[in-house]
């Protein structure tokens, strides 16, 4: 996809540096900025088309004990690459992670969902420069990925130099699929309730499994990452990893839910051109 993205990201950071340095002059230490391009405009669903068999995970299915880590593994794995939808929600604390080459915006937090062929939108809550905290929108439709402007409200090509491609979240065939196939020195935790009962499974990831989840955040390292798998359908509803760059820990958290319901993710109206039109 870089390829195709828009050379506009200093102008993108300069706006948001001046949005950082204007906070601090008078004073704000923490800014809950919302742009135009709110959670709950981005993720409003209208006009939904159909997307598969929705997914009730509070169904009351029962977990066995007596399961092998790797059959559980395997039927995940399998049931992750057939996911038409999702709705997924990350929540990261510890050091901070990068999205764009100037290391002025540290991810915290994001909401999104994902339909196939591959279209995907989020909320992102991010932190400029460790002071001020604003959102973020982003979408993601095959090749094409748009960012909001958190000064303006409008979208964006994703410029150059930044790496936040909502779709990456979560690509059953290519991410979630190899992620559970390749995990090592697997073992069955237990049974947790978490909204029901889940199989509690333990595994590494390799480094390059690791990378793709983390939308190419997290590179060069195998992650032991803790699962939580949902007993009848053998869909993952959480995970939640650790990761550490430059000797510093950062923890993440995934939850996945909503499977197979229908939400409608269209282009972006409100781009703005490289010119700035």
């Amino acid at each position: 996809m870089t390829d195709q993205r828009h050379t506009n990201g200093p102008r993108l950071f300069v706006e948001l540096v001046l949005v950082a340095g204007a906070t601090a002059l008078v004073g704000v230490i923490a800014l809950a900025f919302r742009s135009p391009a709110a959670a709950d405009e981005i993720l409003a669903d209208d006009a939904p088309v159909s997307a598969g068999e929705v997914v009730d995970l509070d169904d009351g299915a029962i977990a066995d004990p007596d399961a092998a880590a790797a059959d559980i593994l395997d039927e995940a794995a399998m049931a992750m690459a057939g996911v038409t939808s999702v709705e997924f929600e990350l929540d990261r604390n510890g050091a901070p992670i990068y999205i764009d080459e100037f290391e002025s915006l540290a991810l915290d937090a994001l909401i999104g969902q994902f339909t196939v062929p591959t279209r995907a939108r989020a909320q992102l809550t991010v932190t400029v420069d460790g002071s001020l905290t604003t959102e973020i929108g982003a979408v993601a439709i095959d090749d094409e990925v748009w960012i909001s402007n958190p000064v303006t409200g409008d979208f964006e090509t994703l410029p150059a130099g930044f790496d936040i491609d909502p779709s990456r979240f979560f690509d059953p065939e290519d991410g979630w699929q190899p992620l559970l196939a390749n995990l090592s020195d697997v073992e069955l935790i237990g049974i947790d309730d978490r909204g029901g009962e889940r199989y509690h499974v333990r595994g590494t990831a390799p480094a390059a499994e690791v990378r793709n989840i983390t939308v190419g955040l997290v590179r060069d390292q195998d992650v032991p990452v803790d699962l939580w798998i949902h007993p009848g359908t053998s869909l993952v509803t959480s995970a939640e990893f650790e990761t550490t760059i430059d000797g510093a820990a950062s923890q993440w958290r995934l939850d996945l839910d909503r499977y197979g319901e229908s939400f409608t993710i269209r282009p972006p109206l409100n781009v703005r051109t490289q010119a700035g039109a």
